[in-house]
């Protein structure tokens, strides 16, 4: 079986916050809004005066924490008290999440994803990460139901800290190292080829427009190798999520990061950052404790925490903990050409407390 699921339609262009009632208009006139005062406050007032000159009524609902079942609940009745015909979500990877749960569970109602910063493939990507109300990871939950639209406006993104493009362009690149060993195992499946292919294409635009990209972002400006990284955070990595066969393949770094989750004294680090430690732990026992090379060269590039921050109790007794409670299917650690077993992913912890990478 191979399956894809991907939004219908993804536009991408500089000052498009101020068309987005050209783009909703023929879906819905009357609207509910699901966003965070930073992201609505970026977008504005451009977007709302587009609205108006489109005839597009809305009200506005501000995500109060973590992407929970709790808010998404309360978004949904919200939604339906309104009898809105659409959603339109501006924000960052939780308010996207949350508006595509809610989305899901309302089949008559049209979803329009605005994403005001590129550090995840949440805009497209057809799972919603749901988390605890204290930043858990609870699970990852598959959706039949997609972004009938995925917005981006690059400037935007241009004047967003450049910390959540560094985020996102290494949650996007773990898609290749996570899906290359599946392939190493299963070389003739072709979804699994194709997911590799996508992250792969991804991990080149890195190599070769990643840090002129970054310059862009640092200088708030537009420039051709910033778009072209904000598509391959959101895009290519949202592809290589989008393929779906019979036998799963969950990446192993984001295991790892869902336990870190659990931790509150990693609470500040971004979903990426997490997942650029984890990808150090996972390369360690793939590689015999030597990371690969330029996989380290991409973490220090894009300034990723190779050391877990201090930690609350007996650090050693911490790690053993942390390294106990990764969960990775049994099924899914039998296709893999490394060992994963507690043992290993302690081994490895302790390695980023003993080497200096």
């Amino acid at each position: 079986m191979l399956a894809i699921k991907s939004p219908r339609a993804y536009a991408h262009e500089t000052g498009l916050r101020a068309r987005v009632g050209e783009f909703i208009h023929p879906y819905a006139t009357h609207i509910h809004i699901i966003t965070s005062p930073r992201a609505w406050q970026a977008v504005n007032p451009e977007l709302s005066a587009s609205l108006e000159a489109s005839g597009i009524r809305w009200t506005v609902d501000y995500l109060q924490g973590e992407c929970t079942d709790s808010a998404i609940a309360t978004l949904k009745a919200a939604v339906e008290q309104q009898k809105a015909g659409l959603i339109l979500a501006v924000g960052g990877g939780r308010v996207l999440d949350t508006a595509k749960a809610v989305a899901a569970q309302l089949p008559e109602v049209k979803l329009v994803n605005f994403a005001t910063v590129a550090a995840t493939c949440a805009a497209w990507s057809p799972v919603a990460i749901i988390y605890t109300p204290q930043g858990g990871h609870q699970r990852s939950q598959p959706l039949a139901k997609l972004p009938d639209l995925v917005l981006v406006d690059s400037e935007v993104i241009a004047r967003s800290d450049v910390r959540y493009l560094k985020a996102g362009i290494v949650d996007a690149l773990a898609k290749y190292y996570e899906f290359i060993p599946y392939l190493r195992h299963s070389p003739d499946d072709l979804a699994l080829s194709l997911k590799v292919m996508s992250a792969q294409r991804a991990l080149e635009v890195y190599r070769t427009q990643g840090a002129a990209a970054v310059a862009a972002n640092e200088h708030q400006q537009v420039t051709p190798a910033l778009v072209n990284i904000i598509d391959a955070n959101i895009v290519l990595a949202g592809l290589a999520n989008s393929v779906r066969d019979e036998l799963p393949t969950p990446g192993f770094a984001h295991a790892i990061h869902n336990r870190l989750t659990y931790q509150p004294e990693l609470h500040h680090w971004l979903h990426g950052e997490k997942v650029g430690f984890s990808l150090l732990v996972q390369s360690l026992i793939e590689h015999d404790g030597v990371p690969d090379a330029e996989l380290l060269a991409l973490l220090h590039q894009y300034d990723m925490p190779l050391k877990l921050t201090a930690l609350v109790g007996e650090r050693a007794d911490v790690i053993r903990s942390i390294a106990e409670q990764i969960k990775f299917p049994a099924t899914s650690a039998q296709r893999l050409p490394f060992s994963v077993s507690p043992e290993s992913l302690e081994q490895a912890l302790l390695a980023t407390e003993t080497t200096h990478f």
